[in-house]
């Protein structure tokens, strides 16, 4: 089911920009919260992502790094998507999903762990009649078939997006970021041309490069996912997270990857997940978390008309 609370009524949640009375149609972007870390194969934390960010963001103003203001962006909390059935709430969140880019509304939706990503991509799928793309970013792959036995692990979220009718090959998912992998994946890495850029490949050849790459791949598609893994970052900017791997993107590398993707590929929607606030006491993570969100909203707000600059 869909929660409503009182975080979510607040018109000073997510920059002061909170329309939460407003009709979808309305909105320039809705976003929604996936509390749920049950797809976990080690650490929790994450469920409590998106009330600790929601709290947070009361305090941040809608601005970008290059001092362009978006406070006309008309921007609509619809809540937190919770249950303990778990296929039930995947459900309610894919048939969501599904009726936001019907109505082709801008999405954001804030985890969870990754497997929460999982019914956001078969949302977008169920309103598609056409293929679209997936931009990976994270440490992982999470190309298993099942970790512990759960097909729908946090591990397994791009398996499980292999296996939707409008994601027809691995050209359609992009993966950016990678450093670890599990025996199945290298496995089926071995096997299959997955398109993939590690951070090694980031560091070495420079992020713009490796954001040209991605965007000459993907361009192709008339739409495109981004699915934000906080653990992408390097555990320095962001501790705060459930399976951390030294050697990630710096925070400056992400948000100008971000910034080249949003400018150049048309993105209909995207996540940030993995953020866990009782790993770090600091908040780092969620922090990083809610810079890339402003970061976006800054994109589309570019994009529509709505950003200020000087």
């Amino acid at each position: 089911m869909r929660k409503i609370s009182d975080d979510v009524k607040n018109p000073q949640s997510w920059c002061g920009l909170n329309n939460p009375e407003i009709d979808d149609r309305d909105a320039d972007v809705i976003i929604f919260g996936i509390p749920f870390d049950g797809g976990v194969s080690y650490r929790g934390g994450a469920a409590e992502g998106p009330a600790v960010l929601r709290t947070n963001t009361k305090h941040s103003t809608p601005a970008t790094e290059r001092l362009c203001y978006y406070d006309s962006l008309k921007v609509k909390d619809a809540g937190d998507f919770t249950g303990d059935d778990r296929e039930q709430m995947f459900a309610e969140v894919e048939d969501y999903v599904a009726s936001l880019v019907e109505k082709g509304i801008h999405f954001t939706m804030v985890g969870g762990d990754h497997s929460v990503t999982i019914p956001v991509h078969r949302g977008i799928n169920k309103a598609l009649n056409e293929d679209f793309g997936i931009i990976h970013i994270d440490a992982h792959m999470d190309l298993s078939y099942a970790l512990e036995g759960d097909l729908l692990s946090h591990g397994s979220t791009e398996q499980r997006a292999l296996e939707l009718s409008n994601i027809s090959s691995l050209e359609n998912l992009y993966f950016i970021g990678i450093r670890s992998i599990e025996p199945d994946e290298f496995e089926f890495y071995k096997k299959n041309p997955i398109q993939v850029k590690t951070a090694y490949d980031c560091y070495a050849e420079g992020i713009d490069a490796i954001a040209d790459q991605c965007i000459e791949r993907m361009k192709k598609f008339n739409k495109v996912y981004i699915t934000f893994d906080i653990d992408a970052l390097d555990p320095a900017y962001a501790a705060g997270t459930g399976t951390p791997q030294m050697g990630g993107l710096t925070g400056r590398m992400a948000l100008t990857l971000l910034e080249k993707l949003f400018g150049q590929l048309n993105i209909i929607g995207f996540d940030v997940v993995e953020i866990a606030p009782p790993l770090d006491p600091s908040l780092a993570a969620m922090f990083a978390g809610r810079k890339i969100i402003q970061e976006c909203w800054g994109a589309w707000a570019d994009r529509i008309g709505k950003l200020e600059r000087k």
